[in-house]
């Protein structure tokens, strides 16, 4: 393929490259403990972003009795809408997915924090998404 021909489109059985961050939840960011409590998946190739996530209260109560729960679980909820563009999540929520995960993996010091940047190889990302959930915070 020539410079300037088109890029081919990504046939559904071929392996294409995604990025993903792991969300953590660090309640007191002072002791440095955290319980993964989501996922983002970025797949470029299939013009791909999406959070999926899972709070287990108990847990998180057990490092910190006084957190708030709810809190967690609407920050999570802004990081879906800001996958999906919905302007209620806020101005990086207009921006396009590239500049949207770049948001979403860079290291805060709140509650919510994502984890480092891994990549791999998928056929299906939202598949991914769910397998990643499952593997690290399920």
């Amino acid at each position: 393929m020539s410079p300037t021909s088109p890029v081919s489109p990504v046939s559904p059985t071929s392996l294409v490259a995604y990025q993903y961050v792991t969300l953590r939840c660090v309640p007191r960011v002072d002791r440095e403990e955290f319980l993964n409590v989501g996922v983002v998946v970025y797949a470029q190739a299939h013009d791909y972003l999406d959070a999926a996530w899972h709070v287990d209260r108990e847990r998180l109560a057990a490092l910190d009795p006084g957190l708030d729960l709810d809190r967690v679980c609407e920050a999570l909820e802004t990081v879906r809408g800001v996958c999906a563009g919905d302007a209620a999540a806020g101005a990086a929520a207009g921006h396009p997915l590239s500049q949207r995960f770049g948001f979403l993996k860079a290291p805060r010091s709140t509650v919510l924090q994502p984890g480092p940047v891994h990549g791999g190889l998928t056929r299906d990302p939202a598949r991914q998404l769910e397998h990643l959930l499952e593997r690290l915070v399920r």
